[in-house]
């Protein structure tokens, strides 16, 4: 560190070092954009061979004498200091540009800045889960309205779930150039005019059209917004972070739907997705106003998000959501069906099942986002195998409210793989991480797809509602499969390096 060796004097805490310079005079910092370093600032030898060594920056502390034999000290000292990483100092979170340039880490900002960006970031979650979900529990009053059947309208939602699988890996190859921040606003203004524009639909056709248009922005959104949370906090609390950005989907389930629910009951349908679409404009505001200013990181494009398909690691993470996953949608598509029909469990405890469902759902993510950032690949194994084994016992429990009850809370305790899988994407994408996130919500709407249908094949094969559950647990089964097999390519790629 010859620029930085200051001698002679002691460095003040809090003074920046001006590379180059050679002085222990202090400089200003300016109000972002600027890095400083951890200094260690050394006084003549002492009598006896013995020298202090002061620290500043983020190793500040108490003075101690160095060891004995300062010949080997002195030879350490810039080994030792190579070492530290750089800290940081900024107004903002830095991009991925700023963190390469610097040779550093993002650090945290500031806790009350990253609590509001997260609060932030879980408004769109909630606004996105409110619509996909409750747009179901609303079929049968919008289909009442625009003259069409049940079935007739299930495929508005179908058209929603083509929506997030084509604009989640479009969107994000197409806004590589473009800085998170950007995008997060952008997203969710046009997530916030679609919805709306739902809420006025004339015709089933235009309600087709405005379904689809809301759907794209649903997975680069959640992407993005899973790329901002991780810079927010150190790397050991990335998928923390993650579910906490995430939490605002989970709540939707519990809270968000039955709100949605009752404005479709009371004052109309349209009011549903009219409030969805206030929520949405209230996120791109509340992103504009918190959200780190950043820039795309240096060489970003469309052909370095594409190279994401690339990496073998990738796609099999990708898999084990599209197919590990199918086996709770194959359960929760005709959960309130068995409730009804098969438990004879009264109408009005069905809405308080799939509340469970949110509860366990809500804690399984903060769960497993606390054990992903320990031991992450563990973790997508236990939640794998917890889930053959709860969905086993799901047929099993059909004939009892009290057991439905138990059995709905654990499986939607194993949701919280989604998070797990949305960081592990994060470390095996390297410079695509845009793509490889959004690609997430596409698998698991693949699972949307997968697990209902094939649960319904079991169904209409004449085995019952219950049947469901076999399917699920087959699927999460499958879901083990791949998991191994990526634990095999993940050794096997470091044998390579």
């Amino acid at each position: 560190m010859p620029a930085d060796r200051w001698n002679g004097s002691r460095v003040k805490p809090g003074m920046t070092v001006g590379r180059g310079s050679g002085t222990g005079r202090q400089r200003p910092r300016s109000s972002s954009n600027e890095f400083s370093l951890p200094v260690v600032a050394r006084r003549p030898p002492l009598a006896g061979g013995r020298r202090k060594v002061y620290r500043t920056g983020a190793s500040a502390g108490r003075a101690r004498p160095a060891a004995r034999g300062t010949a080997a000290k002195s030879n350490n000292d810039r080994g030792r200091f190579a070492e530290r990483r750089e800290t940081c100092v900024r107004n903002s979170t830095p991009s991925d540009a700023d963190v390469v340039a610097a040779g550093c880490s993002a650090p945290p900002p500031a806790s009350a800045k990253a609590g509001i960006v997260l609060f932030s970031l879980a408004v769109g979650g909630f606004a996105i889960g409110t619509t996909e979900f409750a747009a179901m529990s609303l079929v049968p009053y919008f289909s009442a309205e625009l003259g069409i059947d049940a079935p007739t309208a299930g495929h508005v939602i179908s058209a929603y779930a083509l929506g997030v699988v084509v604009g989640a890996p479009v969107i994000a190859v197409l806004g590589a150039k473009l800085s998170r921040r950007t995008l997060l606003i952008g997203l969710m203004a046009m997530f916030s005019i679609a919805n709306l524009l739902s809420a006025l639909s004339p015709s089933y056709g235009w309600m087709m059209a405005f379904r689809f248009l809301s759907g794209l922005p649903h997975g680069a959104y959640f992407g993005v917004c899973a790329l901002v949370a991780a810079t927010l906090v150190p790397p050991n609390r990335r998928a923390r972070a993650v579910a906490l950005a995430m939490l605002g989907l989970t709540i939707a389930t519990t809270i968000g739907v039955p709100l949605a629910t009752l404005l479709g009951q009371t004052v109309g349908w349209r009011w549903g997705f009219g409030a969805v679409g206030v929520l949405a404009a209230i996120t791109a505001c509340l992103c504009a106003g918190f959200a780190p200013r950043d820039r795309p990181a240096a060489g970003a494009g469309p052909l370095r998000e594409l190279g994401a398909l690339k990496r073998s690691q990738v796609l099999l993470t990708l898999a084990i959501g599209a197919v590990g996953f199918g086996g709770m949608f194959a359960v929760y598509t005709y959960l309130a069906s068995t409730l009804l029909t098969v438990t004879a469990a009264p109408p009005a405890v069905v809405p308080l099942i799939f509340a469970v469902f949110g509860v366990g759902l809500t804690l399984g993510t903060l769960a497993a986002a606390a054990a992903a950032d320990r031991a992450q690949s563990a973790t997508i194994g236990t939640i794998l195998v917890a889930s053959v084994g709860i969905l086993a016992c799901y047929p099993f429990a059909v004939g009892s409210v009290s057991a439905m009850v138990a059995v709905v809370f654990a499986i939607g305790a194993t949701g919280g793989l989604a998070t797990v899988l949305q960081t592990r994407l994060m470390d095996v994408a390297a410079d695509a991480q845009t793509l490889a996130a959004a690609l997430n919500h596409s698998a698991f709407n693949v699972a949307n797809a997968l697990g209902p249908w094939l649960a319904g094949l079991a169904i209409a094969g004449g085995y019952g509602f219950a049947s469901a559950g076999w399917v699920g647990s087959a699927l999460a089964a499958a879901g083990i499969a791949i998991w191994l097999v990526s634990l095999w390519d993940d050794r096997r790629l470091r044998r390579r390096a």
